[in-house]
Order: C-alpha cells, then sequence, then structure tokens
C-alpha cells in the first residue's frame, strides 16, 4: 500500500487522505531540526495503515519529540495544552488576560458591569490608550467542538446592552468601543460572517489568519504552563489555582516547585525546559 494513498480519521469522525507535508510544517513548528524531523516522519511514515486516528499520528510524533528534546515536544503540544486548561474556563479566561496584558492592556476577570437591561458577569475587561473592550471566553475542553453563529449572536446582544450604559456614564472610563468573542477552537463560517457584519472581534486558534490565538502565543513567547511535558497533572492544576498560567511566570515564582515537594535535580530540568521553550 502506498503511503500517499493513507486515508485518516479525523478527531470529528471526518476522513482525510494523509498530508505529508502537514505533517512536516506540524513538526517544523516545534523547533526541531531537519535531520530529527526526517528521522520521525520515516518511523511515523512505516507506522501508517489505513484509518489510522489523527491522534494516533499525533501521540506518536509526541513521543518522539520528547526523546529528542523535552522543549520540542511541549512546543508541539500547544494546541492540546490550551484544552488542557480546563475542565472549566476560567484558567483559559486568565490565559487570555495574560495575552493581552503582554500585548500592553490593562485587564480584569470576572468583573460584574451593569448594563442598560441587566448586569452581565464580563470574562475579560482590557482597556488600552483611551478605549476599553469586552471580551467573551468561549472554552471547549474536547476537540471538534466549534463556535457555530449562535454564541456570536448571543454575545452581540451583550456587549450592545453593556456598552449603552457603559458609554452613558462612563466619566473617567475610557469609551467601550469593541466586544470580542475568544474561543480555544475554531468558528464556522456563518459564525465568522455574523461577526463581521456587527462589527465583533472574533479569535481562534487559527483566526485571523496569521494573528490567531497559535501566532500571538508563538509572537509573544506566553505559553501555557500545561505545556509543560516535565509537570504533573496535579503539579499543573496545583499551579493554575495560585494563578501560574503562564510557563514564564513560573520562572519568576520558582517557589511553587518547592512547595510541591520537587527535588532540586528535578526543578532544575522543568525550569530549563521552559527557559528553553520561552526564548525558541
Amino acid at each position: 500500500m502506498k503511503k500517499d494513498k493513507i486515508d485518516i480519521i479525523k478527531t470529528s469522525g471526518e476522513k482525510v487522505r494523509f498530508s505529508l507535508d502537514k505533517l512536516r510544517s506540524s513538526l517544523r513548528y516545534s523547533g526541531a531540526s531537519e535531520t530529527i524531523i526526517n528521522r520521525i516522519i520515516d518511523n511515523i511514515r512505516d507506522e501508517l495503515y489505513q484509518g489510522i486516528s489523527t491522534k494516533e499520528i499525533y501521540n506518536r510524533a509526541f513521543s518522539l519529540l520528547k526523546k529528542e528534546k523535552s522543549h520540542f515536544a511541549s512546543k508541539y503540544k500547544l494546541k492540546k495544552a490550551i484544552y488542557e486548561l480546563g475542565p472549566t474556563g476560567f484558567p483559559f479566561e486568565r490565559f487570555v488576560s495574560s495575552l493581552l496584558k503582554y500585548s500592553g492592556y490593562q485587564t480584569e476577570v470576572g468583573k460584574i458591569v451593569a448594563g442598560k437591561c441587566v448586569s452581565h458577569e464580563i470574562d475579560v475587561i482590557a482597556i488600552k490608550d483611551s478605549e476599553a473592550v469586552v471580551i467573551e471566553c468561549k472554552f471547549h475542553s474536547e476537540e471538534g467542538l466549534n463556535c457555530n453563529v449562535k454564541i456570536p449572536l448571543y454575545i452581540h446582544s451583550r456587549y450592545e446592552d453593556v456598552k449603552y450604559n457603559w458609554n452613558l456614564n462612563r466619566i473617567d472610563k475610557p469609551e467601550l468601543t469593541k466586544g470580542w468573542v475568544v474561543t480555544n477552537t475554531r468558528f464556522t463560517e456563518d459564525a465568522i460572517v455574523y461577526g463581521k457584519c456587527v462589527g465583533l472581534y472574533l479569535l481562534s486558534w487559527d483566526y485571523p489568519m496569521g494573528n490567531g490565538l497559535k501566532e500571538r502565543i508563538d509572537r509573544l513567547g506566553l505559553y501555557p504552563i500545561t505545556v509543560s511535558t516535565l509537570l504533573t497533572n496535579r503539579e499543573k492544576q496545583f499551579l493554575l489555582s495560585r494563578d501560574v498560567v503562564l510557563c514564564r511566570e513560573l520562572l519568576t515564582d520558582k517557589f511553587y516547585l518547592d512547595h510541591l515537594g520537587v527535588s532540586d535535580v528535578r526543578k532544575n530540568k522543568i525550569l530549563n525546559e521552559i527557559k528553553l521553550l520561552c526564548t525558541i
């Protein structure tokens, strides 16, 4: 059987043709050298079979990258690491807030704001210069669940209610100029069309093209703590509960590793992985 004729199964259940180019591109994203990438591709190509899942291919690539360098595997698992911020959406809200802080915004998370008709709990309020934006975060802990048009429809009505009262009574507050919807998955086409029509800013894993969550994270080096391949799930949850959402925050709050009872040898490995990741 020719390896370029293999059909693979996506998380959504959709069957697509295996693409060597897509696999190579995803491996390059990890920062691994072409020599390492070629070695991994040769391994995976030998193990392909008709109907293999994208999850199996991912797990194999991740395992092989981890054997090479842990920070390659960390960067490779970025999308999965965002899902691991769950099961609730609160860590994702704090993650979005952190991304905006490093982009020059002042932010608040989970604030109750009065609207014209009713009060609303706003996931993130972000202020920069003389403008304010309100942001609703839609987190999915499972792959394949996209945001359809109902989400921006609902968020836009909340935004308009908040905007009316905010700008009428703002006094010393900056003008509220924009509503955002941020998701860790993707928007359907009709959701994007509606967002453009009413002026909502939509931000997802890969939208807007070239400036989605993935590109922003890479550009700023703001990786979530869940990308670490050396921290256990229990340790990650402990750190998230202490508002350590970003890898680089652990570099300054490393005393939490002492609270967790992490040995000096292992602590140095964890911090080295994070330093390498944040400087790629």
